[in-house]
């Protein structure tokens, strides 16, 4: 599959569905990291772990942000606000 090919399959999955309005899409940049994250998070222990949380954190907030700042819609707009919400609670909670 060359490169222009692969371009326009990407694009075509950051439209959405259903089109109209749309509800889910195909994973933009920050999530693609955060689900790497999470995944080298599953299959690694002590620092390694801690830096692959980080990691992840940042990149859900950076899509969280990103929805919320520019998402297409009402939901995604505020799916962005509760997973930024989520997130913030959830670092509370682990500084404690």
């Amino acid at each position: 599959m060359d490169r222009a090919r692969l371009r326009q399959l990407w694009d075509r999955g950051q439209h959405g569905w259903p089109r109209s309005y749309p509800v889910a899409q195909f994973p933009n940049a920050p999530l693609l990291v955060y689900l790497a994250a999470w995944l080298g998070r599953q299959l690694s222990d002590g620092d390694t772990r801690t830096a692959f949380d980080a990691l992840g954190r940042v990149a859900l907030a950076c899509w969280a942000y990103d929805e919320l700042r520019y998402g297409v819609n009402a939901f995604r707009r505020g799916l962005g606000a509760v997973a930024l919400v989520a997130i913030t609670v959830g670092l509370a909670a682990d500084l404690g």
